[in-house]
């Protein structure tokens, strides 16, 4: 497919402009976000570029990110990108035609520039730019049906750097387990890519192959697009070597470990040469916790957010899967809740109410005001980090999903931790964001009460929500406040940040607040909501209901 046809293409895609510093990883492809063209099709998660079939004997396809990446005049980016695929005989005879292979490429309305991978006798990989080539036979074998993966670094020029020192590199391995890329490039040349983008344009990435009696599939798909150091925010994410991670957590040494999520063990890191300290989130060394690397890494990398935790880099390396973030050095909400004498802390009742403000700030950020909607879907105390000033940051998105504007809810096998999720979340599996806001409503009356959300009680245990709920029935609302205050609170104040809690817990999604609501009652931009005396009772269809080992995983315990 040409250039000029694959813009036809490009101008009938949505025009949502990715931010200036890119993140997205498909470790399996849906069409979410992604176009097909030609022949190409999409499989069990795997999309093949060309027919599988041998008749007819010629095939092409495209596959496009539908989101374009903007670029901005006289400024500069670099990029990475590593993707894997196999190229397969579907003619055990296939001709030796020019056409076999598959190209990398990033399109505008003013350039088109592509990354050849060849096919013929000679294996050959070659950069073409304009009206320029660069090209590379190379001893590698790409039709043997195996798994190759492929990665191809850019470093653009930074303010004040020679433009001679520009670089593409092009790194080729059969996949195996240890996610690394190897020390050599199979081509390496000096490029200044800003040349040849030069007005405020679009640039779409993708893939376009054409074939005779082969087939050619990609099963993993990444790229990071960075700015220029003058243009990127302070502490942008970038790539951590493992020896230099290992070597600030001691070996990952048990002394070192601070805490355990969704994605695994969490380290403290001390980097020696810059006195900084960092906390490094490792894998468990499974597909599983693989899948929620990914999605922790190609969620939080775009976004930003005063009451977020700050993603710092990673690392994926020797079979290792690492998230560096900055350490906050208060922990998490939870230990100052009920550890209050080992941490040395009782948090104040202004603290609280700053404490509930700004997670309602941030969970507003996620579901209504970021490019792309996000459902957290593990709303709970220990995931709430407290920093030096105690403002909260929320953090492990390990198990967070997106949730297009247009898309119905996630539909999952539930996951999170008991006492903080939703009966229709328990009872069906599927997330939205209103099983956010009922987490968020069972912390902020842990927040006000100083209770876990499920406490034994001699034989019994008690459910905060119904706890509270039963009080305020009783028209006691205010004994379910938290001892140790001591009263130092106002208390229309607590009745109102008591009675929050229990609408945004209600049992019935469709009377909770929106978290945009819930941030307007909060800064006494909206009135209240009108909560029951009685907890409502709900009743759910016997059809869909999930056993208790799907119900949870609660990874804290």
């Amino acid at each position: 497919m040409s250039p000029n046809t694959l813009l036809f293409f490009f101008f009938l895609l949505p025009t949502t402009l990715s931010s200036q510093n890119t993140t997205f990883i498909f470790s399996s492809f849906t069409l979410r976000n992604i176009t097909l063209l030609g022949d190409s099709f999409l499989r069990h998660g795997i999309v093949g570029l060309t027919r599988s079939t041998a008749v007819p004997a010629s095939s092409s396809g495209t596959l496009l990110y539908n989101n374009p990446i903007s670029h901005i005049p006289n400024s500069s980016f670099s990029f990475s990108t590593n993707f894997t695929f196999s190229i397969t005989n579907s003619n055990p005879n296939p001709p030796s035609s020019p056409l076999n292979g598959f190209s990398f490429f990033l399109n505008s309305t003013t350039s088109f520039i592509s990354l050849n991978f060849h096919t013929n006798n000679n294996n050959q990989v070659d950069f073409h730019f304009n009206n320029t080539s660069i090209q590379k036979n190379i001893d590698f074998n790409f039709t043997n049906g195996n798994s190759i993966t492929s990665w191809i670094d850019y470093q653009g020029p930074f303010d004040g750097q020679d433009k001679r020192q520009n670089n593409l590199s092009v790194y080729l391995s059969y996949e195996n387990s240890s996610f690394s890329k190897p020390e050599n490039p199979v081509l390496s040349f000096d490029v200044d890519l800003s040349e040849y983008f030069n007005e405020i344009e679009l640039i779409y990435v993708g893939f376009s192959g054409s074939a005779e009696g082969r087939y050619v599939s990609f099963r993993k798909w990444s790229i990071l697009k960075k700015l220029k150091k003058s243009e990127s925010s302070i502490g942008c994410p970038k790539e951590f070597g493992y020896k230099e991670l290992k070597f600030a957590t001691k070996g990952f040494h048990a002394s070192r470990i601070i805490g355990n999520g969704s994605f695994g063990t969490v380290y403290k890191a001390l980097f020696v040469s810059s006195g900084t300290v960092a906390a490094v989130k490792r894998s468990r060394h499974s597909h599983e916790g693989k899948t929620e690397f990914l999605s922790e890494l190609s969620i939080i990398a775009g976004l930003r957010h005063k009451n977020l935790v700050q993603l710092l880099g990673w690392c994926v390396e020797k079979s290792e899967l690492l998230l560096v973030y900055e350490f906050m050095v208060n922990g998490s909400l939870d230990k100052l809740l009920y550890k209050e004498f080992e941490c040395g802390v009782l948090l104040s009742w202004i603290q609280r109410v700053n404490i509930v403000a700004g997670l309602a700030s941030v969970l507003a950020y996620l579901h209504q005001e970021c490019e792309q909607r996000v459902i957290h879907r593990d709303i709970k105390t220990a995931n709430i980090l407290l920093d030096g000033n105690l403002n909260p940051r929320l953090g492990d998105f390990g198990l967070a999903k997106l949730m297009d504007h247009d898309m119905s809810p996630v539909s999952t096998l539930t996951a999170g931790t008991m006492g903080y999720l939703a009966p229709e979340y328990l009872q069906y599996g599927k997330a939205t964001d209103k099983t956010d806001v009922f987490s968020f409503g069972v912390v902020v009356l842990e927040v006000a009460c100083g209770r876990r959300p499920i406490e034994k009680e001699g034989q019994e245990m008690v459910n905060l929500v119904d706890f509270v709920w039963g009080l305020y029935s009783q028209g006691k609302l205010i004994e379910a406040v938290d001892k140790r205050l001591n009263g130092e609170f106002d208390e229309d104040e607590m009745k109102k940040m008591l009675l929050l809690g229990l609408s945004c817990a209600n049992p019935n999604s469709d009377e909770r607040p929106s978290m945009r609501r819930v941030l307007q009652i909060l800064n006494n931009e909206a009135l209240p909501l009108v909560v029951p005396k009685v907890k409502p009772c709900l009743s759910f269809s016997s059809g869909l209901l999930l056993s208790f080992d799907e119900i949870v995983s609660d990874f804290d315990e």
